[in-house]
């Protein structure tokens, strides 16, 4: 019994996450007030309150369970052999951030996620969180890339992951705002400045 309440716990703050994101998708997150998303969800204001108590607390939650399915995404993609290249890398992610950047797409919540975080204490603290750990990703990515002989011996694998994440951010922008970047774009663009293993990569297509 305990186990299926959890369950109907879960579900119900799901419905709500659900609600919230398209909410704040078509309106932005300070035009959304808490009632578009009583309305949007179907559910009270008691019951939403349970969940969450501010617009604050739901926007985290999302951005920060966006980035947990990107986490996965590059987490499985780092750990493949071969490893995959730069360009192969960025490539598997950027291919995800569009596929979650639609209409109603939770990736157009994290531009909004990161100016709250800017402001708001707690969601600073959840989106500072998210961002180490993706960090940490790229940490053991440039660890893995010294090891492959694509970078030197005493490469300082810390600052290759602060240099090399910033790509992300900066695609999801331009995609969003611009819509001038695809995938295929950004990789040629890595593919220039870090051809690391790119030589390999090419002989095991041929």
């Amino acid at each position: 019994m305990p186990r299926v309440s959890e369950e109907h716990l879960e579900r119900r703050k799901q419905q709500i996450l659900d609600a919230a994101q398209l909410c704040f998708a078509r309106k932005g997150f300070y035009e959304t007030s808490m009632q578009d998303v009583f309305t949007a969800s179907g559910l009270s204001a008691g019951a939403v309150y349970r969940y969450f108590k501010s617009k604050d607390e739901l926007i985290t939650a999302l951005a920060t369970q966006t980035t947990m399915h990107l986490r996965v995404v590059m987490d499985e993609a780092i750990r493949h052999d071969p490893l995959p290249t730069p360009a192969e890398l960025i490539t598997t992610i950027a291919e995800e951030v569009v596929r979650r950047s639609g209409p109603d797409g939770p990736v157009r919540l994290a531009p909004q996620a990161w100016a709250l975080a800017l402001v708001h204490p707690e969601a600073g603290e959840m989106v500072r969180t998210t961002m180490f750990t993706m960090r940490a990703l790229w940490v053991t990515y440039a660890e893995r890339m010294r090891t492959q002989g694509w970078l030197p011996d005493d490469a300082d694998t810390d600052a290759v992951a602060k240099a090399i994440i910033g790509f992300l951010p900066g695609f999801i922008l331009q995609h969003l705002i611009l819509g001038d970047i695809d995938p295929e774009t950004l990789a040629r663009g890595v593919r220039t400045l870090l051809p690391f293993g790119e030589t390999t990569a090419r002989a095991k297509s041929v």
